[in-house]
């Protein structure tokens, strides 16, 4: 059963508000947005910055308002006990103390913590079994709530979390290697009525967004992390359909194009797709804000708008209309010398594309390069890239930063880098 969002002419619109910066971006193919689990060189040099390495856009410095986010993404890695010797409660809080209290230092206000990786879960869900991460294999309870002492020990330190969700993964790559009986990957998929509801495509398993019961299953876990946990937020990541391939949801798609066809007709698959997409992320909204009206449910897409729509995700419609997000924060993981989309020009098009005020606009700031050899060595050229693009942010008023990844925020790769996004940050 499918939920049509848009008739023909809505679509039409959406395609509009897209189109201009579609055709700037379409070019360009962004880094998918958790580079951590990528090898990145560790090597740096420490030249000054170069003329061309500093955008004319870059003038007198803005000061930083009072609210001003400065987020670090904690990936699940930084989290992971499983192939620790000591797995108990008091060495999961050390290294989460040791965070909390580096993100402090790097003068953060707000971890952005991966709580649930692989449909599965860093906290008693109901929903979700226990990630392997904490309890070695998943579905095992490890014995403690890694999440609500997140919460604690990140308020203790007058900080704020948000906790990040990857809505649709379930495994990649074999990892986790062993899915507990009791995943609904398992329970669906041994149900004939049911099996299209999860698929398996490119070695990765997935939930369907197609289906209504899915959609429900991804807002009703927000919900609960809403409802039983003090976070001071929600966070998507950009992982949305993990292909274009058609054969991905053919089932689904061809009944929604057979009922369709008897009124009307149907939509295309992107189209389709987004709006099944739509559906979840509003769905997902109208849960948190039934719990909690004040806490902020938000998503980090990637910077390429049209690899967004490719996906099935909608962000012009996110950006503009009501109901779907109280803030964006785009992934722009280049520099200002990216031969197709520079930095300056990146943050200007996401900035004229969020036009509900209502939503508060971010940079995803790639910290991760800083030093690496990473885009033909130009991330080599200046050790001071990201403080400018703090800057270019401060003067396209966006409502803050945050950066990738925790783990490259404190490393000797990127040392030089970070301290001078620190001055800035602190001006």
């Amino acid at each position: 059963m499918v939920i049509k969002l848009f008739d023909r002419h809505s679509i039409f619109i959406c395609a509009c508000i897209l189109a201009g910066v579609i055709a700037v971006t379409m070019l360009i193919n962004i880094a998918h947005s958790r580079p951590g689990e990528q090898p990145v060189s560790s090597t740096q040099e420490n030249s000054a910055p170069t003329a061309a390495s500093v955008p004319a856009s870059v003038g007198a410095a803005v000061p930083a308002s009072s609210n001003e986010m400065r987020a670090v993404w904690v990936p699940y890695m930084n989290l992971n006990m499983s192939g620790e010797e000591d797995k108990s409660e008091k060495a999961f809080q050390k290294k989460f103390d040791a965070i909390v209290a580096g993100a402090k230092q790097y003068g953060m206000n707000t971890l952005i913590v991966q709580v649930r990786p692989f449909g599965d879960a860093l906290y008693k869900s109901a929903y979700f079994p226990w990630s392997h991460l904490v309890g070695g294999t998943q579905g095992v309870n490890p014995g403690y709530d890694p999440l609500a002492y997140m919460v604690t020990a990140t308020h203790k330190a007058g900080l704020k979390l948000h906790a990040w969700v990857n809505p649709l993964r379930i495994q990649v790559s074999g990892t986790p290697s062993i899915l507990a009986q009791g995943n609904l990957y398992n329970t669906w998929k041994s149900d004939a009525s049911k099996a299209g509801w999860v698929v398996d495509s490119n070695g990765g398993k997935y939930y369907n967004p197609a289906y209504a019961q899915v959609r429900k299953l991804i807002a009703d876990g927000a919900k609960e992390i809403a409802q039983n946990y003090d976070v001071d937020g929600i966070q998507f990541d950009d992982y949305f359909y993990p292909t274009q391939d058609g054969a991905f949801d053919k089932s689904a798609y061809d009944a929604y194009c057979a009922s369709a066809s008897k009124n009307g007709t149907p939509l295309s698959l992107l189209e389709w797709r987004c709006g099944n997409v739509n559906a979840m992320v509003s769905q997902v909204y109208s849960e948190v804000k039934s719990v909690k009206p004040n806490l902020p449910f938000g998503i980090a897409p990637q910077g390429n708008v049209q690899n967004d729509k490719n996906m099935g995700a909608d962000v012009a419609s996110w950006c503009s209309a009501r109901g779907y997000v109280d803030y964006i924060c785009p992934q722009l993981y280049v520099n200002f010398e990216n031969p197709v989309l520079p930095f300056d020009t990146a943050a200007q098009s996401w900035r004229k594309l969020v036009v509900n005020t209502n939503v508060k606009f971010y940079l995803g700031l790639a910290v991760y390069k800083s030093g690496s050899d990473a885009d033909s060595g130009t991330w080599k050229k200046s050790n001071n890239i990201l403080a400018q693009q703090v800057e270019v942010g401060r003067k396209s008023s966006c409502d803050g930063f945050m950066f990738y990844s925790w783990d490259y925020l404190n490393n000797a790769q990127t040392k030089e880098e970070v301290q001078n996004v620190m001055k800035v940050l602190n001006s």
